[in-house]
This record gives structure tokens, C-alpha cells and sequence, in this order.
């Protein structure tokens, strides 16, 4: 994706060390099956703001799916090493903050480079991390009208149903758009903060009322009642807040160094 340069805003780019950081995290966590931090696009180019290389043509189902293990001692310590590197800061004041904020909620466009696949953000979220999942059919396999959830929030198995019962499953923000608009969403560029999201390493299919009582929490106030996945849950923090230029609160950086120095 191209630099997108804007006065009085972050520009998302590579520079030596948060890149080598990223790219060693990226490697590990797709060695567990998680979705790779490039956040491809299944009509092709990614939309991650880091001017990685696209992927070729593929089908609208090709996003990878995300598996729960806990993360190896490596992850852990790359985590670590991101972690030190954010900045630590208090919260902005959240005046201004709504969803519009960080675009429609579902985008069809999950390319914001510009390249459209037709099928709208959730639908591709249910199709990476769903199985067994039947497709509406002459929506281009698109939508998803059922299937099963690993939850990795709380370790069940849940049907997923489309129609009344769907929110049973919710996609969630694994960084809460409240949150991330107070510790520096509100300097990136529209076009940042879509991406940041439909970012598919900042997004998981899970349980609904789980998600709902996360509401905007960090890990200072909220992590996931399954323990088996908190190591990868705050990992996934990290490499967002990494990607995106935002900061820690004091209590969240202590709350993540728990968590990743009990993963090694």
C-alpha cells in the first residue's frame, strides 16, 4: 500500500527495528495458523500499511484460518521485545470517538488500497474462522449461512446460525476501536483507522456475549476467561499496536508482561 502521508499524522511505514520485529512475529504466528500480518485480501493485494508484496489472484474463501494454540517461548519473546518498544502513555480524552470514526461497519471493501472482493469484512472473518460452513448460494461464496466456532474466548464449540440467533457469533476487535482511538487512533488518517478495522490480525470470530462484556477494555481490565489462549490474545495486541502506532497505558504494559512472561 502506498505511504499516506498527512500533516499532523503518523505516516504507517517500515523503519528497521519495528520491522524486523513484525516480520519475526508474522513468520511465528503463521507457523501456529494464525492469519498472516499482512491482512491479504482475497481478491488479491493486502491492505496492511506496510508496502508488503501481494499475494496473486485467489478465491473469496482463501483467507487462512485462525487456530487457537498458545504461542511457543519465541513468540513470547518477540512479543516482549515489541511491547518494550511501544510507547507508554495515559488515554486521550475520547471526545469525538464513534464507529464512523473508523469507517462502515461491515466495509465491502476489505482492500482499502482500492481493490474491492465483493464480500463484506464479517463474511470474510466467518469464512477463515468457521468450519464446516455452508455458503448462501449466488452470493459468490460469499455469505456464510451457518457453521461451527472453535471459540477461542471461551474454549467452546458454537453453532453458528444466520438469521435471529447470529450473534451468537461476533467479530471482534482483539484491539478495541475505543481503545485504539485513545492511545492514538485519533492521529492516524481515516484510511489508517479503516484499515486498522478490517485488519484481519485484528479481527476473530468468537462468542457474542463474550465479546460484549469486553466492550473498549485493554488487557489491564479485560482478557479472555479461556487462559489456554491469553498468550496469543495479547500477542495479537502487540503486533496491532506495533503495526498501528499506538501506545500502552502503564497498566496494560504491566498487565501484558504478566501474561507473556508466564508463555515462556
Amino acid at each position: 500500500m502506498p505511504r499516506l502521508p498527512q500533516r499532523g499524522a503518523p505516516e504507517l511505514t517500515r523503519t528497521p527495528a519495528p520491522v524486523l520485529a513484525v516480520a519475526a512475529l508474522a513468520v511465528l504466528l503463521a507457523g501456529c495458523g494464525l492469519p498472516p500480518l499482512t491482512g491479504a485480501a482475497p481478491g488479491g493485494r493486502s491492505h496492511a500499511p506496510t508496502d508488503v508484496a501481494a499475494p496473486g489472484p485467489g478465491t473469496t474463501t482463501s483467507l487462512p484460518r485462525t487456530s487457537t494454540p498458545t504461542i511457543s517461548a519465541a513468540q513470547a519473546r518477540v512479543a516482549l521485545s515489541q511491547l518494550s518498544a511501544l510507547p507508554v502513555k495515559g488515554r486521550a480524552p475520547k471526545t469525538g470517538y464513534s464507529r464512523e470514526q473508523f469507517g462502515p461497519a461491515w466495509t465491502d471493501d476489505i482492500d482499502v488500497a482500492g481493490g474491492h472482493n465483493g464480500c463484506d469484512t464479517r463474511n470474510d472473518v466467518l469464512r477463515r474462522d468457521l468450519t464446516a460452513e455452508r455458503l448462501k448460494p449466488g452470493t459468490r461464496g460469499c455469505v456464510v449461512l451457518s457453521g461451527r466456532l472453535a471459540d477461542p474466548y471461551t474454549g467452546r464449540v458454537i453453532a453458528f446460525e444466520r438469521g435471529a440467533s447470529s450473534s451468537k457469533v461476533q467479530i471482534d476487535h482483539v484491539v478495541a476501536l475505543g481503545d485504539a482511538w485513545v492511545k492514538g487512533g485519533q492521529r492516524l488518517t481515516r484510511v489508517q483507522r479503516i484499515s486498522l478495522a478490517n485488519d484481519p490480525l485484528n479481527l476473530l470470530a468468537v462468542d457474542g456475549p463474550t465479546n460484549s462484556a469486553k466492550r473498549d477494555s485493554d488487557a489491564a481490565s479485560w482478557l479472555p476467561p479461556n487462559r489456554g489462549f491469553r498468550c496469543t490474545y495479547v500477542a495479537r495486541q502487540v503486533a496491532v499496536k506495533t503495526r498501528y502506532h499506538l501506545w500502552v497505558t502503564a497498566a496494560e504494559k504491566a498487565a501484558v508482561a504478566r501474561v507473556l512472561n508466564g508463555c515462556r
